[in-house]
């Protein structure tokens, strides 16, 4: 199941801010080439996303790895930019970054000034998410990782733990980042694992909350 390339859901035309909002919050989602962070921007945010998706191109052959989502026709060159009212004076902006290598130059810049982070995961190509993490954890960003659903070998949380070296306090979730709850869950998650270290009550990966999505294979 190619979460990266489904039909995301429809979202508002216009969704105007209301006039006492006075407090912007930015969330940055990093990860691999396809894993599905236009997808998660497009289906939770309460406008039309901005995108900067482009036609890939014979160009881009042997320089982007397509093998394992085949359908893959278009992809990010800048960044998918969403927005989340999450009440009368506070929003949510989101941030999508490219995958590819060549973009990676653009990430600390996404980075400056977010509140944290959501490492988006297809656990098929774990290694993919390496450099998402190391960067997350040079800048000192909080984040969590959220496995989206594509399906294939039914790897346990701790096995995905274990091949990304997380950090025991590092919440890890499941998720489609093509429903629009799903996608909350994960927003949801990550605002709960900030206040749990702006508290310094920050658990282990047994306490983090889980976003809505099919049950998981036993750990």
């Amino acid at each position: 199941m190619d979460s990266a390339t489904s039909d995301p859901p429809a979202t508002p035309e216009r969704a105007p801010l209301a006039r006492t909002t006075d407090n912007g919050l930015k969330i940055v989602i990093v990860g691999g080439f396809g894993v599905g962070k236009t997808t998660m921007v497009q289906s939770v945010s309460d406008i039309r996303p901005l995108n900067t998706e482009e036609t890939m191109t014979l160009a881009g052959r042997g320089i982007d790895d397509r093998s394992a989502v085949p359908g893959k026709t278009a992809t990010t060159v800048a960044f998918d930019f969403g927005r989340i009212s999450l009440d009368e004076r506070t929003v949510l902006y989101l941030f999508g970054a490219p995958g590819q290598e060549r973009f990676w130059f653009l990430w600390d810049r996404l980075f400056s000034g977010s509140l944290g982070a959501i490492v988006l995961v297809d656990h098929r190509r774990l290694a993919d998410s390496w450099y998402a993490i190391d960067r997350l954890e040079h800048h000192g960003t909080p984040f969590i990782v959220a496995r989206n659903d594509f399906g294939g070998p039914p790897y346990t949380r701790a096995e995905v733990r274990d091949a990304l070296d997380l950090d025991p306090h590092v919440p890890l979730v499941d998720c489609d980042a093509r429903s629009r709850e799903s996608s909350k869950g994960v927003l949801i998650a990550l605002v709960e694992h900030l206040q749990r270290l702006a508290t310094g009550t920050a658990g282990t990966a047994a306490t983090a909350p889980t976003a809505p999505t099919a049950p998981e294979t036993a750990t």
